[in-house]
């Protein structure tokens, strides 16, 4: 005779409930895809941003050229009229120039999941460099105003050097 396969006495097991650690690992996982998306949302006004900084740039110089070639034809040469045309185009190219940064920040982000100190280091770097550079250019800024700012330049390049120099134990591969 032939012994048939005896049953498990057990009752199949109903459906697993999650436990914590699962639910807190997919609240994370949406958390990141949320944040993920918000900073690839800001990816693409960045890039919108610099287009049209651009193009500021290009219509800047458009402006300059044609105020230039008009004074030249009437000889009518002004100082005034070269430098209000080029403190702009000066302004929009430091513009650019903090903008490239800041959107190294969000690049970063996503390609990293946090915000390196050492990338924002640099972003201060270039803005509190294109407020010196605007100030100078303009002579609107004065000695305390430049000691303050050149303080500040000390404090960040101060952080970016210790940042390169003792990176986090994480950063040692990048």
């Amino acid at each position: 005779m032939t012994e048939l396969p005896q049953r498990d006495a057990t009752p199949p097991a109903a459906p697993e409930r999650m436990t914590r650690p699962r639910l807190a690992s997919r609240a994370l996982r949406l958390y990141r895809w949320i944040l993920d998306a918000i900073v690839t949302a800001l990816v693409v006004v960045m890039i919108l941003t610099l287009l049209g900084a651009l193009a500021g740039i290009i219509l800047d110089f458009a402006t300059a050229a044609r105020l230039f070639s008009s004074a030249l034809i009437d000889h009518k040469l002004a100082h005034g009229v070269i430098y209000a045309s080029d403190r702009e185009l000066v302004i929009d190219v430091l513009s650019v120039f903090v903008l490239i940064e800041l959107f190294r920040t969000f690049t970063d982000y996503l390609e990293f999941h946090r915000v390196r100190l050492r990338v924002l280091s640099e972003v201060g770097i270039a803005f509190i460099l294109r407020e010196i550079f605007i100030g100078l250019y303009d002579h609107t800024v004065d000695w305390p105003q430049i000691l303050a700012l050149a303080a500040l330049l000390a404090v960040l390049v101060s952080t970016r050097i210790a940042t390169v120099r003792f990176p986090a134990p994480s950063e040692s591969s990048d």
